[in-house]
């Protein structure tokens, strides 16, 4: 009878330890913050006014997406400020390495995608930049989980319904999400309500009606 051991599987999976760093740097960064800044596109200067709107309010996480080479000016302007606030800034919209790569040089502290690529999360990490990859069902939450990762961007979060979230909840209790995408200052709570941990607002920064229904989910 051949002693020869059983073939391991493979797997895509990241490593546990960077996974691990990952989770560990976003439960910092988001403890105690309801809420996440989103930039999408807004030029330089805009995007600036934006951001300090955001630190002003309460909100301390801030990401530029990049999809042109003047959100990647953005990135690095809001950045800067960032630092000089003690403010940590990420890049969002990351879909591969290069942009991994842009996103790095500007002085992103974290990345954010749309979905869930464990190459880009993998490279992300290798850059210092824990990782923030999208989901939108089981099988993406188990293969993120499954990898060791722990927070999770729910995306598109208003399609997906508060009751996702609960249902989640039961296979995968250990998983924290940000909710993106149609989240606003008026129904930010009935998100957070049903388990969400962050919820992502974008335009609602620009409407000033809206930064008085911001600040009390804040202080909730």
């Amino acid at each position: 009878m051949s002693s020869t051991a059983a073939p391991q599987p493979t797997t895509s999976a990241a490593p546990a330890s960077t996974a691990s760093t990952s989770a560990a740097w976003f439960d910092a960064a988001f403890d105690g913050q309801p809420l996440m800044a989103i930039l999408r596109g807004t030029g330089v200067e805009r995007s600036l006014e934006l951001a300090r709107t955001a630190w002003d309010l309460g909100i301390d996480a801030v990401e530029i997406p990049l999809q042109s080479a003047t959100d990647l000016e953005a990135l690095t302007a809001v950045v800067r400020e960032g630092r000089e606030r003690g403010k940590e800034v990420g890049a969002g919209t990351v879909l591969d390495a290069a942009t991994v790569g842009a996103a790095a040089q500007a002085g992103a502290a974290f990345t954010v995608s749309p979905g869930l690529d464990l190459d880009v999360v993998r490279a992300s990490e290798a850059a210092g930049m824990p990782s923030l990859p999208g989901v939108a069902t089981a099988t993406e939450v188990q293969r993120a989980y499954v990898a060791g990762l722990r927070w999770l961007k729910a995306f598109p979060a208003s399609l997906l319904g508060e009751s996702w979230f609960g249902a989640m909840r039961g296979p995968f209790p250990e998983a924290r999400f940000v909710a993106t995408g149609g989240m606003n200052a008026r129904n930010a709570t009935a998100y957070l309500d049903a388990g969400v941990r962050v919820v992502a607002v974008g335009s609602a920064l620009e409407d000033r009606a809206e930064l008085d229904r911001l600040a009390e989910v804040i202080a909730r």
